[in-house]
């Protein structure tokens, strides 16, 4: 997959099918969108491009962004693994908000031949969000491309998107969000030091710091797959099995909220290593213990039991493999 940093930048003479959106999470409703776009290209016999923003418009548009529910490389490598030929990904600063949505087709179209834009009804971009389905089609017979729509794909009588995704990762709905996803939900971070408390209790664990503010579910311990190195965080080099906390670690005074986690059967220095933590059970909230030995007995237990869990997962997705 071409990956470029400004519309602009898309070649002259370019013929090209165009998606354009935000696409946090990948969830199961963009994946139909892309595969469209994907199909309406070849017919076409055209370029499938989707347009995406860094960063978040509502951080620049009302100076907050939502919690990301994917990092950014992996939702390239999410697109890229979809049949997408080019993404763009679009700076969106106070100048590209401010214009207009005929203005940002017009840019599009200029010296390059847009066969066709796919939109849903919920679909708007442009300035105060005018550029509608509707003023799309209006749009689109001056401009001369074709607009599909998609319906939304729903789950459960409801619409998937991304707001909904965020909602139930962070009511702890793991199953849900997996059903939505159509895999495990993951965050991403950076492997930084802690207060090596886990290795003194007998489980050194890893701790992460994110870039950006990431949707989590709520504090307690969880089941987890981990992985990390390569230049693709779906292409790892290296995978583990493991338990994870989620919390303020209130036995020992609370504080921060963190995620940190042990690897099973790893020992080895991963400081500085971007660790992809994939989210397989919660096992338990968190709670308050009376000393550091009490802690340590049901971290054992902890463990013990996310084991069990990691090995029945792997067994169930084996028997619908065969």
């Amino acid at each position: 997959m071409r990956i470029l940093s400004s519309i602009d930048e898309l070649p002259a003479g370019l013929r090209f099918v165009l998606t354009l959106g935000i696409f946090d999470g990948v969830h199961r409703g963009h994946l139909r969108a892309l595969a469209r776009t994907v199909a309406a290209a070849g017919k076409h016999r055209a370029e499938s491009v989707v347009i995406t923003f860094e960063p978040h418009p509502s951080k620049v548009l009302r100076g907050i962004a939502p919690a990301a529910l994917t990092d950014p490389a992996e939702r390239l490598s999410r697109l890229a693994r979809a049949g997408i030929g080019t993404t763009v990904v679009q700076r969106f600063d106070a100048d590209f908000a401010a214009q207009s949505a005929e203005r940002f087709l017009r840019r599009l179209t200029n010296s390059r031949d847009l066969a066709a834009m796919l939109m849903t009804a919920e679909s708007a971009f442009g300035h105060d969000r005018e550029g509608t389905l509707s003023e799309v089609r209006r749009l689109s017979g001056t401009l001369g491309f074709a607009v599909i729509e998609l319906p939304q794909l729903a789950s459960a009588g409801a619409p998937i998107s991304s707001s909904r995704l965020r909602a139930v990762i962070e009511l702890g709905q793991l199953a849900q969000a997996r059903r939505l996803l159509g895999r495990d939900y993951a965050v991403i971070g950076e492997v930084v030091r802690g207060d090596r408390r886990g290795r003194q209790l007998g489980y050194p664990t890893a701790n992460l710091r994110f870039e950006q503010a990431v949707a989590l579910p709520p504090n307690g311990i969880y089941a987890v797959r981990l992985s990390w190195g390569g230049r693709d965080p779906l292409v790892p080099s290296r995978r583990a099995p493991g338990v994870a906390s989620l919390g303020i670690r209130p036995t020992f005074g609370g504080g921060e909220r963190v995620l940190e986690a042990h690897l099973f059967d790893v020992d080895e220095d991963l400081y500085g290593e971007r660790l992809r933590v994939e989210f397989v059970r919660r096992q338990r909230g968190e709670k308050r213990f009376s000393s550091a030995a009490a802690l340590t007995r049901q971290m054992d237990r902890d463990a013990v039991r996310a084991r069990e869990l990691l090995a029945a997962r792997a067994s169930s997705r084996s028997e619908r493999l065969c």
